[in-house]
């Protein structure tokens, strides 16, 4: 069924019109569910509401994000319309993108994840190393910003989808919590705890963080989990502005969820008996140490079952100054030192049944007989993901006549970031169980190795830096009711470094200089939007926004044509076109957006080897709306997106007209809580309507929804138990699966755990 946006229009202004004219026979307080009138300072120049921005924007306090039993930072967004976050991975290892833009291969390559208005990592695609594995959820975030298209290409490097911003708690009201939470049915214990406030009249601090240690939800035989973090910050309140030092520091360990073997039946697949994909892992006590190469042609070791690793260690500097005269600057700047590991186990095919051996764990020597495939060991060193970034901007505004006024604001924004990686994939024969399995006999006196995996391709050491420098301008007219914002920035990106992949020389792997890629290069691009908002009353706007923007390569365009600057270097771009409203009635608050999104792209895929060059075309609407009255809330959330591959490289022409693989018509949201006493109890429904897995339409993705749930109770003013569960249907959701049907990777099946926390 193809989607008519004029008629998507209809429908969406019919059922306010209804809505409006149900609520108009009762006159209750009015209720902001959607916080029309909070302050937004991600996607602006210089913070507006809600009601006066030309931008689609979602916030979450972080009260409602704990209620939502999030298993990751990933987990979360997957309450925000109009956002399509594929948590299955873990802790980190997302996919993520918004409003129809294609997830080609992996990571966040459209949309940039922020820390307090800064990015994560200044790329969000590269390969084993996605910005959410470096950003946790804990007691020290005041609240989730999130921008759709509009302001995001002018307002961010490498944002031309959108921004999301986890906003840290600064301190402004004193007290505190510590918390201990614990899994029930399974391995998990973290703490948590917060503490801020005044030091003096004008300095304030925060500090805040979380440690845990366990198995964790998925099958490991192992303890997966261990590690925490701990940021905080200090403010010191000027006569005209304010100067803020912060620092993180991050050290955790937790598993990575890969695709697992799946049986294909025509465009269907299936589970294989002993394989549940909602809880395996492949990780197990009876995997020996992965030796691989480093860049220095040493021989290193690793476990197996550390799964991701990842270490950040950030200082920043967050200043505003009124200068007099209108003028405001502000200043942004982080330090980080970024470093880890990405170690999970793929399946490279769906395995065999056949007459075995045991090579590992108590059962060594003895037969085995049933299935055993190939266990890919992604071995990925993050030798360096260091960065540097700084945003200072100018303001100042002209007030034009009494009702009129201007506001100018010039920025720069300059970044360096590392790309240091040490890709290595060994493959194993190992039983298919997802019960501590164990390797099995292979020719090779190391149990259960095979060799290098994928004939060889992927042992690669990477050394890259990418400088960025983006000079933006923005000019902001508001007069009475109308507000006009005009924005545009010019991209330049400086990328130099080397890149190689080790070869066999004498029966040896190694890296040969001789084969080593030197890459330097320079790209520019310049950007733009312009958006506007009439207010028409107090309690309804509508806004219209005209975007284009970009997303630069980093890691995915390595090992292809040159990039020594003697051809041409690929981009991604992406034109926006938005519009809608938002209205407030009563105890209902809404917000309807219609978008178009056309994205050109280039692609290189690990897994499957494959290199792609495709346009796309999205179409949609997005509806978001609260209902408050009483006791009772309910949020909830609708994304109806029609999206084709419009053109390819030449080969490729049989995708054209065909939706993009992963991507779902319909997507929706809707999470009510009700209090009864001392009691507040939620349920949240969280849902995809099918999809494809490739862009050939070939195999199907069965439409799925997760269900998720709460129980607070209030024992005193200060003392809180929480019951919490995710999927509490234990559903299988696959998220994506192998070009030729053999493995795919589902959500994470039912969890519940318990929560007590004590606030002062």
């Amino acid at each position: 069924m193809k989607l008519n946006i004029t008629r998507m229009a209809a429908a969406v202004s019919l059922a306010m019109l209804h809505m409006n004219g149900a609520f108009a026979q009762q006159a209750p307080a009015p209720a902001d569910g959607l916080s029309m009138e909070r302050v937004i300072v991600t996607g602006t120049a210089g913070g507006s509401s809600k009601m006066k921005s030309s931008v689609s924007i979602s916030t979450m306090e972080s009260d409602v994000i704990m209620q939502a039993a999030p298993t990751s930072a990933a987990d979360v967004l997957r309450s925000i319309p109009g956002v399509r976050s594929e948590s299955s991975g873990g802790e980190g290892n997302a996919n993520m993108t918004v409003r129809g833009l294609p997830i080609s291969a992996g990571g966040a390559r459209y949309v940039q994840i922020q820390e307090d208005g800064l990015p994560v990592l200044q790329s969000g695609d590269v390969a084993f190393i996605t910005p959410d594995a470096y950003v946790r959820i804990d007691g020290a975030l005041s609240r989730l910003e999130v921008v759709r298209g509009g302001s995001a290409s002018t307002l961010g490097t490498n944002a031309p989808g959108g921004i999301i911003n986890f906003i840290t708690k600064t301190g402004e009201d004193k007290g505190g919590s510590i918390g201990l939470t614990k899994g029930l049915g399974y391995d998990s214990t973290r703490m948590d705890f917060d503490f801020g406030g005044p030091i003096s009249d004008k300095t304030r601090f925060f500090i805040g963080g979380f440690y845990r240690s366990g198995e964790g939800v998925r099958n490991t035989g192992v303890n997966s989990e261990q590690g925490g973090q701990l940021r905080g910050n200090i403010t010191h309140e000027l006569d005209n502005g304010f100067i803020r030092l912060s620092f993180k520091h991050l050290d955790d360990k937790t598993p990575t969820a890969l695709p697992v073997p799946v049986q294909r039946n025509g465009q269907q697949i299936s589970t294989i008996d002993g394989i549940d994909p909602r809880t395996v892992s492949f990780y197990s006590p009876y995997w020996v140490r992965d030796v691989s190469l480093d860049k220095n042609n040493n021989q290193v070791s690793n476990s197996v079952n550390d799964g991701m690793t990842v270490k950040s260690d950030t200082v920043g500097l967050e200043a505003q100054f009124k200068l007099g005269d209108g003028y405001t600057l502000s200043e942004n700047f982080r330090k980080s030192n970024n470093t880890g590991r990405f170690i999970g186990v793929y399946a490279a095919n769906a395995g065999t049944v056949g007459n075995y051996t045991v090579a590992t764990g108590p059962n060594t020597g003895r037969a085995y007989n049933g299935r055993a495939f190939s266990a890919v060991v992604f071995n990925t060193s993050i030798d360096d993901a260091g960065s540097a970034m700084s945003d200072t901007k100018l303001a100042k505004t002209f007030q034009i006549d009494n009702s009129t006024k201007l506001t100018a604001t010039a920025g720069l924004y300059t970044s360096v970031q590392n790309l240091g990686l040490t890709w290595n994939f060994n493959e194993y024969l190992m039983q298919a169980t997802g019960d501590k399995p164990a390797l099995l006999r292979t020719a090779s006196n190391t149990p259960g190795l095979v060799g290098p995996a994928f004939g060889n391709c992927c042992s690669r050491a990477i050394d890259m830096q990418y400088r960025f420098t983006s000079p933006y301008l923005n000019l902001g007219i508001e007069n009475g009711p109308l507000n006009i914002d005009a924005g545009v920035r010019h991209d330049r990106q400086k990328a130099s470094g080397t890149a190689n992949i080790a070869t066999i020389v004498n029966g040896s792997l190694s890296y040969n200089p001789a084969t080593t890629q030197f890459v330097d290069y320079r790209l520019n691009h310049n950007s733009y939007s312009v958006g506007a908002n009439y207010k028409v009353t107090s309690s309804l706007a509508f806004f219209a926004r005209v975007s284009d923007g970009i997303a630069f390569n980093a890691d995915r365009i390595l090992f292809g044509t040159p990039l020594d600057g003697s051809a041409p270097i690929n981009i991604n771009t992406v034109k926006q076109i938005e519009g809608g409203v938002k209205w407030r009635s009563g105890p209902l608050s809404t917000f309807a957006t219609l978008f178009q999104a056309k994205t050109k792209e280039s692609n290189y895929e690990a897994t499957t080897q494959t290199t792609t060059a495709n346009s796309y075309d999205a179409k949609g609407v997005e509806l978001e709306a609260a209902y408050r009255i009483g006791a009772f809330k309910v949020n909830g959330g609708l994304t109806l997106t029609d999206a084709k591959i419009v053109a390819t490289a030449p080969g490729g022409e049989a995708v054209i007209g065909n939706s993009p693989k992963r991507q779902a018509r319909a997507v929706y949201q809707i999470a009510p809580t009700y209090a009864i006493g001392d009691a507040l109890v939620g349920v949240s429904v969280i849902g995809t309507g099918k999809s494809w897995a490739d862009d050939q339409h070939t195999i199907v993705m069965p439409a799925y929804n997760v269900v998720n749930g709460f129980v607070n109770y209030q024992i005193s003013a200060a003392t809180a138990l929480t019951l919490s569960g995710n999927n509490l249907f234990n559903k299988i959701g696959y998220t994506e699966v192998e070009g030729d049907g053999h493995a795919a990777r589902s959500i994470t099946g039912r969890s519940v755990k318990v929560t007590v926390k004590y606030a002062f």
